[in-house]
């Protein structure tokens, strides 16, 4: 049995952990770092660029390379490259193939199975979302773990002494907070709330929109509309935010940034820590009202927390840290990694759905991971209300049932519209399904009796059926939302992975025969110019000729469209043009 690896797939980074001698271990990306920039670029000789190299072309290459794609999971967002459109799940779906072939040359075996976290408030359309793109990759999700919960399962495998556990987690893209409980063998998830539009993408757009406004009073342009000049900035502002956390100011240098009256202009300007939180004060503030919530549906006080737990790489930002000690009275705790954390809490849960348990180094007891549903779920009723059928923070996995009527007299059919979120009206909470049950028998309004189940697994995936009660049968109600990919578009992304994913090997072959060639051709020539008029004839004439027939195949060959066929031609080529040369 192949081992399940722990996927943390990140707006900004991603990273992937694995068990090895029972302790969670980072596996290192391509680049040799800890984490993947969650970055996909698409060159224009056709070649796939994910991670470390497909950030480092950003600047050159912005409007081919994809960043922050996890905020639009479960919405009907794509993007068009080369005619090609690309939904959030196959985007998503190249990064963790990436991370999984990563994982499979650091393990040394084929990995088909996989633990992938999402933050605790995505919905169901959004997680669902998430485990197509882990299917379009050629991962069987054996579970979808919210992240704070993914973070509590790390820390707890090594502090199961009894306490509850403020997760205060603040990603590139999203911000969640949970109040777990660990105690007895026991992970209990408490209470959880978020916003899944907040995070660093939105404390570096306000050193972008500084610095634009700045440039643009100071040099009479504006920056917003120099595409490149734009990726430079936004560049500049990700590293301004991290040297800001440790540094009282950052000098902010980029040369040539763009031209004004066709001269160049330069920028050179200098951003200090205290006008950086004055610029994300609101957004700081902003995570204020998720973490009393968390804290009043777990019914405790700041004072009965044992340990607030820091996730996420912006919770490195000091007003961030600031507000935690604020709004909890503690000083946040120091002893996990916040960029590794999740991905490994993933493989260790990865380990036990294969029969491993887990085991708590404090007390030597297995450890039972229980988590909660983040949103309420509801059902629109007469007026447009939102009825509430379960609660928020309930636990998971959960099955709720609940009797409706008609309220038409000898209504044959009822529409059923499901949805997730807090308010009381039904148009201002998130639509995730519409159930319709045809086939009802003929009856007064209110007389029918139709039993409406809501399963939610522990992914947080809910399932629903429909069962009528007066003639004892049971239907079947097809989810249907826009946002969702059809099982046919899933499929023909899968095929579009794998054919890619051969192709992909092709190029690589491909561009290692392409430059080997290009050096010898150099040589050759080199040799031919240097041997002069001594040279045997019919020796020039035979290297003369190979090197034409080379060159032409070199010229030829575009990565895009390049074939087995074509690569083996070229190697032939080659090694006719060696043979030869090597008579110079």
């Amino acid at each position: 049995m192949g081992k399940v690896i722990g996927i943390d797939l990140g707006t900004t980074n991603s990273c992937v952990s694995v068990i090895e001698n029972n302790v969670p271990v980072i596996i290192p990306g391509a680049s040799g770092g800890m984490t993947t920039p969650s970055v996909v670029a698409f060159t224009k000789n056709g070649e796939r660029l994910v991670g470390e190299s497909a950030r480092r072309q950003a600047v050159t290459n912005p409007d081919r390379t994809v960043c922050s794609v996890k905020r639009h999971m479960g919405t009907n967002w794509s993007v068009k490259v080369d005619g090609q459109e690309y939904k959030p799940q196959t985007v998503s779906a190249m990064i963790l193939r990436q991370l999984k072939k990563d994982a499979e040359d650091f393990i040394g075996e084929e990995v088909t199975e996989a633990v992938i976290t999402v933050p605790a408030y995505f919905n169901d359309i959004q997680r669902q979302a998430t485990k197509d793109a882990g299917r379009i990759a050629g991962l069987n999700v054996k579970r979808i773990i919210n992240e704070p919960t993914s973070a509590a399962l790390s820390y707890g495998l090594n502090h199961g002494e009894a306490q509850k556990v403020m997760v205060y987690d603040l990603g590139g893209g999203t911000f969640d907070v949970s109040v777990i409980e660990i105690g007895d063998g026991v992970i209990e998830v408490l209470a959880t709330a978020g916003d899944n539009h907040l995070g660093g993408d939105d404390f570096d757009d306000r050193i972008v929109d500084w610095i634009a406004r700045n440039f643009k009073a100071e040099h009479r342009a504006d920056l917003t509309k120099d595409f490149s000049a734009m990726q430079r900035v936004r560049d500049a502002a990700e590293r301004t935010k991290k040297e800001l956390s440790s540094s009282g100011s950052s000098h902010i240098i980029l040369p040539y940034l763009t031209q004004v009256k066709g001269e160049p202009v330069h920028l050179d300007v200098t951003l200090t820590r205290a006008k950086f939180e004055e610029l994300v004060s609101d957004l700081v503030e902003r995570t204020a009202e998720p973490v009393r919530n968390a804290l009043s549906d777990a019914k405790i006080t700041p004072a009965q927390l044992g340990r607030v737990l820091l996730v996420g790489g912006s919770t490195r930002i000091p007003a961030i840290q600031d507000i935690v000690r604020r709004l909890t009275g503690k000083e946040p705790s120091k002893n996990i990694n916040p960029d590794e954390c999740v991905a490994k809490g993933a493989a260790i849960l990865g380990s036990t759905l294969q029969g491993n348990a887990i085991v708590a180094a404090d007390t030597g007891k297995d450890l039972l991971l229980l988590d909660v549903t983040p949103m309420s779920l509801s059902i629109e009723t007469v007026g447009g209300v939102a009825t509430r059928i379960l609660e928020r923070n309930s636990t998971l996995p959960t099955r709720y049932s609940k009797i409706f009527s008609t309220v038409m007299p000898y209504q044959k059919t009822v529409e059923i519209h499901v949805l997730q979120g807090e308010r009381p009206m039904a148009k201002d909470n998130k639509t995730i399904g519409k159930f319709r049950l045809k086939g009802i028998k003929g009856a007064p309004a209110g007389v029918p009796q139709i039993e409406v189940a809501f399963d939610i697994d522990a992914n947080g995936i809910l399932k629903v059926s429909a069962k009528d009660l007066a003639t004892g049968r049971e239907q079947s109600i097809t989810i249907t939302a826009n946002d969702r990919m059809t099982e046919e578009e899933i499929r023909q992304a899968m095929d579009d992975a794998q054919r890619y994913a051969g192709q992909d090997g092709i190029r690589r072959e491909a561009m290692e025969v392409l430059n080997e060639s290009q050096g010898l051709l150099a040589r050759a020539d080199q040799s031919l110019k240097n041997a002069g008029k001594y040279m045997d004839k019919n020796v020039r004439k035979e290297v003369k000729a190979d090197i034409s027939r080379l060159r032409k195949l070199v010229t030829k060959c575009r990565l895009d469209q390049v074939t087995d066929e074509q690569v083996e031609e070229m190697r032939s080529a080659r090694a006719q043009l060696e043979a030869s040369a090597s008579k110079l």
